[in-house]
C-alpha cells in the first residue's frame, strides 16, 4: 500500500517542538561526555490547525482515522521539508457557520 500525503492547507502559528535525544555521561571535575541517541536522534512535533468547511474537516479525520496514530503520512513541515509523519490526537472543532477548526500534533516518523 503507498504512502499517503497529507495535503490539505494549514495554518501555522504554535511553536514546533524540535529536540535531539543524547546520552550523557558525567564524570569527575565537571567532565562530560555526550553522544547523539542513534542515527535519527533529531524529534520534531508541529502543532497545526486547518480552519474551513465542516465537509473539508470530515475529510482530515478521516485521513487521520485510517492512519489511526501509528502509521506514519507524508507532510512537508513549514520549514518546507517533506517527511514522515504520525497523527496521534486531533479535535475538530464548530466554530459556528458551518465552519469547523481542526487541530492536531504532528510527530516527525522514520518508518511508514
Amino acid at each position: 500500500m503507498a504512502i499517503e500525503t497529507f495535503t490539505w492547507p494549514t495554518q501555522f502559528g504554535d511553536t514546533p517542538d524540535i529536540s535531539w535525544r543524547t546520552r550523557k555521561s558525567r564524570f569527575g571535575n565537571g567532565y562530560k561526555q555526550i553522544a547523539g541517541d542513534g542515527p535519527n536522534n533529531k524529534e520534531q512535533s508541529f502543532p497545526i490547525t486547518y480552519t474551513g468547511t465542516r465537509a473539508t474537516a470530515v475529510k482530515i479525520m478521516a485521513f487521520l482515522d485510517r492512519h489511526g496514530g501509528a502509521k506514519a503520512f507524508l507532510w512537508t513541515n513549514p520549514l518546507g521539508e517533506l517527511g514522515l509523519y504520525t497523527c496521534e490526537k486531533a479535535a475538530p472543532t464548530p466554530i459556528g457557520g458551518g465552519q469547523f477548526k481542526v487541530t492536531a500534533t504532528f510527530e516527525q516518523a522514520f518508518h511508514p
